[in-house]
């Protein structure tokens, strides 16, 4: 038997069976913590000296080379405007494999692996155009703590970050 527990904004829905779940690598920005799901990791490291791309967005750090891999690197607390990013020895670079590219996001720390089941997990919030939550595809609630979960293919292959589907083509 299978429940729908969320619906995205763009009317994809995850579906789990009552059973089941989902694990999510959970990470902080700022005060919130977010999830990604943890098929889409590849690896977690240090932040690490990010060649800088002229021209780029504030959000694009640059490139990094990952084992003769180049790899471009997303600063997440300045894509969502969550303030200044301080760089310290809890800042981390996730590599993630999206639409078989390897790209990196840049988060204030790793928290642990969570798992979700389908009575935790809550549709994303509406808020018309005041907010572009299309890459969010819900809320967590684990204990008193909620989740912020994230498409990460959605976001790297949306309009502003659009380098992933672009570069794919080339």
């Amino acid at each position: 038997m299978y429940v729908q527990t969320s619906e995205t904004s763009g009317g994809a829905s995850m579906q789990l069976s009552a059973a089941e779940s989902r694990e999510f690598l959970t990470f902080t920005l700022g005060s919130e913590e977010y999830g990604v799901d943890i098929l889409k990791v590849q690896e977690i490291r240090g932040y690490d000296t990010v060649t800088r791309l002229p021209d780029a967005p504030h959000y694009i750090k640059g490139v990094i080379n990952l084992r003769g891999t180049i790899v471009p690197v997303f600063d997440l607390r300045l894509k969502f405007e969550l303030g200044e990013a301080k760089y310290d020895a809890s800042t981390v670079m996730i590599v993630l494999n999206v639409n078989n590219r390897v790209v990196s996001v840049v988060v204030d720390s790793v928290s642990d692996v969570t798992a979700l089941t389908s009575e935790q997990l809550r549709p994303a919030p509406e808020f018309g155009s005041a907010m572009d939550t299309r890459f969010i595809t819900g809320i967590g609630a684990v204990d008193q703590r909620m989740l912020i979960l994230l498409d990460i293919e959605k976001l790297m292959t949306s309009a502003d970050l659009g380098l992933i589907a672009g570069q794919s083509a080339q």
